[in-house]
């Protein structure tokens, strides 16, 4: 059956604190970049989930997307290069009370921070992992990034991309992730049901977003998507069914499905870490908790 698209329920407590939403610091992206788009949709996720303030922390590596920290009223951790999730996940173990929010782009994700992405994903920690993927490293100026399709012609491969791009959703499903998903910027409140969706889901959610950059990539724009994309849930799609997810991975080129890939059930880390189970360790007493003897051997 297919999945309807609808999203989580608003939790009905108010919060007297403030609740996540622009900051005070404007967006310095070039003018329509699809980062703006990306920005809008998670500020309009985090509003109708009535998100408070000091409960949620967003967390991006380096790039341009690497900047969407600064835009939102929330906790932020503007890291280095290719370290969101091991940041993130950092932080979710020391508060798993937290939201913890990702964000990032295709060379920070998929190029340095490969690996962290696959083993965030495997252990299934709580965190909604928030990608902008514009097929390109702009913050340097337009070199090929591990998105990049073959035969794409940029400062760094002036004879066209040689290597086959990495493939995400694909990625994201081999190692494991329980709620795979792909937005456009150009369809906000699309991408905001996603997102909405993934901060609610029990562990790990990643949101690959088509985000065109509109200064160095004239190949993968925002007229390039309008006609080739389509949306999972209108094509009748079941986000449980993993081999069908698979299959739909595997389209890109006339058609490019958007939407749910796919969503599973499963314990997070959290949950099956023994030590948390005792509440957040930011709310356990510190010092070493051991047994007498076993100190002994050591102090």
């Amino acid at each position: 059956m297919a999945d309807s698209g609808a999203v989580a329920a608003v939790p009905t407590t108010d919060h007297p604190l403030p609740l996540v939403g622009k900051s005070t610091v404007k967006p310095t992206w070039c003018p329509g970049c699809g980062d703006y788009g990306v920005v809008a949709a998670i500020e309009m996720a985090v509003k109708r989930l009535r998100l408070p303030s000091h409960e949620v922390v967003i967390v991006s590596g380096i790039g341009c997307s690497s900047n969407l920290p600064h835009f939102l009223s929330a906790y932020g951790f503007h890291g280095i290069h290719g370290r969101v999730l091991p940041v993130a996940e950092g932080i979710r173990w020391a508060n798993h009370e937290l939201t913890v929010i990702g964000t990032g782009g295709d060379g920070d994700g998929f190029g340095i921070g490969c690996g962290h992405f696959v083993h965030a994903m495997r252990r299934n920690v709580k965190i909604c992992y928030v990608t902008m993927d514009n097929e390109i490293y702009g913050l340097t100026t337009g070199q090929a990034s591990p998105t990049s399709e073959l035969g794409h012609r940029t400062k760094s491969t002036p004879f066209g991309v040689i290597e086959r791009p990495i493939d995400p959703i694909a990625l994201a499903l081999a190692s494991g992730a329980t709620y795979v998903a792909r937005g456009f910027s150009g369809d906000v409140k699309h991408l905001a049901d996603l997102v909405a969706n993934g901060l609610t889901h029990r562990g790990f959610a990643f949101v690959d977003v088509m985000s065109p950059c509109v200064t160095y990539n004239k190949i993968n724009t925002f007229d390039f998507f309008r006609q080739r994309v389509y949306k999972l849930e209108s094509a009748g799609h079941d986000p449980s069914d993993l081999v069908a997810a698979w299959q739909r991975a595997l389209e890109w080129g006339e058609k490019i499905p958007i939407g749910l890939f796919y969503k599973t059930d499963r314990p997070t880390y959290e949950e099956l870490e023994e030590v948390l189970s005792a509440g957040p360790l930011a709310r356990q007493p510190a010092g070493l908790r051991a047994h007498p003897e076993i100190l002994d051997e050591f102090v």
